[in-house]
């Protein structure tokens, strides 16, 4: 059995790479480390540069910019992040020098990524992952984002993945494309990054819900989304998850007090046989640099609205001691 673990934005700058000098890496993990060393795989939206390089993007306005040390990528290495999606709206947060960075930075640490690039074309090519053991298998995570059209890669520039949603024909050609590409190379399972949408939408629109299904349909494994900071719904299409968002997971953000950004979820899912067997929800709670398994009060929050959101869509799920479970009928 093949087992994903798959989390949402990890910010490592600002607070937090404040944070980190004062902590051991497996600290920023707490009590969720090994429910994520379980898994055969662990992939992460990083959302950040990991330079030193100081000048921030000034080629058009930015609220935020995010950077961290690249020595805190001892604090990915210790939870045994596999790969991370680059395509996001930091990446280039400080420049094509900061990028440049995060790469080399990446690649030292034997950490996989996908999502951006010295060019259009390592933007768009997949990072392939393999699991060795009793079931060897290769998994493509392949990364697009609809965020920050100016930080698209180009022929001669380096930047990211940037497609805009839509279902129009040379939009999904693309897609079709980086699937084959991923298929081509040997991948057995194709993860779909999208780093995509709104901040603080709980609820993916009509137009989204139909991207993501002909992305399924042009055979990815998995769509696994994140961008608007909270965990929305789950919908299983064609028998493949798709994870519309996946929230938060590392940073420093503030809270909105309503939707509760503060409250996340680890998500592993569990293939065999060519078939997805199962979803786990590891309903989490965040602080600054830090993440913890949910408890209580905070469990019941998590679970009542991960309940309601993939009811919303057609996802039925249980709850299992400290866990949400689905599990596909025959």
């Amino acid at each position: 059995m093949l087992t994903l673990a798959l989390i949402g934005d990890v910010m490592l700058g600002r607070g937090v790479d404040a944070a980190l000098r004062h902590m051991r890496p497996q600290d920023m993990w707490g009590n969720v480390l090994p429910h994520l060393l379980q898994a055969d795989l662990r992939i992460a939206n990083l959302e950040c540069a990991l330079t030193r390089h100081a000048q921030p993007w000034t080629h058009s306005w930015k609220m935020f910019h995010f950077r961290a040390d690249p020595g805190a990528v001892r604090f990915l290495q210790a939870a045994h992040i596999d790969a991370c999606s680059l395509a996001n709206n930091h990446t280039l947060d400080f420049e094509a020098r900061g990028l440049m960075d995060t790469l080399h930075t990446l690649d030292t640490a034997g950490i996989r990524h996908a999502g951006a690039g010295i060019n259009a074309g390592e933007a768009a090519a997949p990072a392939l992952l393999e699991v060795h053991g009793a079931s060897p298998c290769r998994v493509a995570l392949i990364a697009f984002t609809d965020n920050q059209p100016d930080f698209a890669a180009a022929d001669q520039n380096p930047g990211t993945n940037f497609l805009e949603i839509s279902l129009q024909p040379d939009t999904l050609a693309r897609v079709a494309d980086a699937i084959s590409r991923a298929r081509s190379q040997g991948a057995d399972w194709v993860v779909f990054s999208n780093h995509w949408g709104a901040n603080l939408v709980e609820r993916p629109g009509a137009d989204f819900r139909r991207f993501a299904q002909r992305v399924i349909e042009l055979g990815a494994d998995v769509y696994y989304g994140h961008s608007a900071h909270l965990c929305q719904g789950i919908e299983i299409h064609l028998g493949r998850p798709i994870l519309y968002d996946t929230g938060d997971f590392i940073d420093d953000y503030a809270v909105d007090p309503l939707l509760r950004n503060d409250r996340s979820c680890l998500f592993k899912l569990m293939f065999e046989q060519g078939r997805l067997r199962r979803i786990e929800l590891i309903p989490v709670t965040l602080d600054v640099a830090q993440v913890a398994l949910a408890r209580g009060e905070d469990f019941e929050a998590i679970a009542d609205r991960m309940e309601r959101l993939c009811a919303e869509l057609g996802t039925g799920l249980e709850r299992q001691a400290d866990r949400l479970v689905f599990e596909p009928r025959p």
